[in-house]
């Protein structure tokens, strides 16, 4: 068992890559050359299976905000130094008949809105605030942070599995508690934590490119009324409460419009 976590404990070591955001180091067993195809593989799967919005006033607008939230990525990371970070990306945004309120970006930059998350989105600012977030789980690599953390996972269950093989009684126990500390302390925190990482990098990103961020805090009021308040607890949740997120995103706009001043933004459009 000692030498299965700590050959482990050496993967996660040599398999970690730098957040350009926070500076943090995050999981990348899966490298970005292997994920990316496989991303965008699926993306054009996934549109050939969808009714694409295209020549609409809707549709041209979640290009043209898809467009000003990328090179105002690339801005910032250039003058961080990370030129270069966003090579590989192959940016493209679609707008999708659903009703469904949602959108997302694959990793390598494939955008996808449906069509029943623009209500709540309310406008152009609205639209910038959900890109910015999408955007940012992108460029932080969250795709791969938890693909990473799923296979480690799935590696400790393993070890552990193999360390009871001759103790079926504690073997059983261990999977049961396993199964639930490891996604009730583990998984799902590491999850909210992306979400609130991504609430961060958005907003600066949707300042950079000169929309307001406090329409951020104004959209999770809209997605918290939608839901009819009906979510379950925190801890038990892949996301952080709308509460927290309204909270945190109040306290973190002034900073992303400092940031946006050093680029020469000073107007910032509702």
């Amino acid at each position: 068992m000692k030498k299965i976590v700590s050959l482990l404990a050496v993967v996660v070591f040599l398999s970690c890559s730098t957040n350009p955001f926070t500076g943090k180091k995050t999981l990348a067993l899966v490298p970005n050359s292997q994920i990316f195809p496989m991303a965008f593989q699926e993306y054009d799967q996934f549109l050939n299976q969808h009714k694409v919005i295209k020549g609409t006033s809707d549709a041209q607008m979640i290009k043209n905000v898809g467009q000003k939230i990328s090179v105002a990525a690339e801005r910032w990371l250039n003058a961080n130094g990370y030129a270069g970070y966003l090579k590989d990306y192959q940016w493209e945004y679609n707008l999708v008949d659903d009703p469904t309120v949602n959108a997302w970006c694959m990793p390598g930059g494939k955008i996808v809105f449906y069509s029943g998350i623009l209500p709540i989105a309310k406008g152009e600012a609205g639209v910038a605030a959900i890109m910015g977030h999408e955007v940012a789980h992108a460029l932080a690599n969250h795709g791969q942070q938890r693909m990473s953390a799923g296979q480690l996972q799935a590696l400790g269950s393993v070890a552990g599995n193999i360390a009871l093989s001759k103790d079926p009684e504690n073997q059983e126990i261990f999977n049961q508690a396993y199964g639930i500390g490891s996604n009730v302390g583990v998984m799902l925190p590491f999850s909210r934590s992306h979400e609130s990482e991504a609430d961060q990098i958005g907003l600066q990103l949707m300042a950079i490119a000169g929309y307001e961020p406090m329409v951020a805090a104004q959209l999770w009021e809209r997605m918290k009324a939608n839901s009819g308040g009906q979510a379950p607890p925190e801890f038990l949740s892949t996301h952080p409460s709308s509460d927290t997120r309204i909270s945190n995103i109040t306290s973190w706009a002034p900073a992303a419009k400092a940031e946006a001043r050093k680029f020469g933004v000073t107007t910032f459009k509702n």
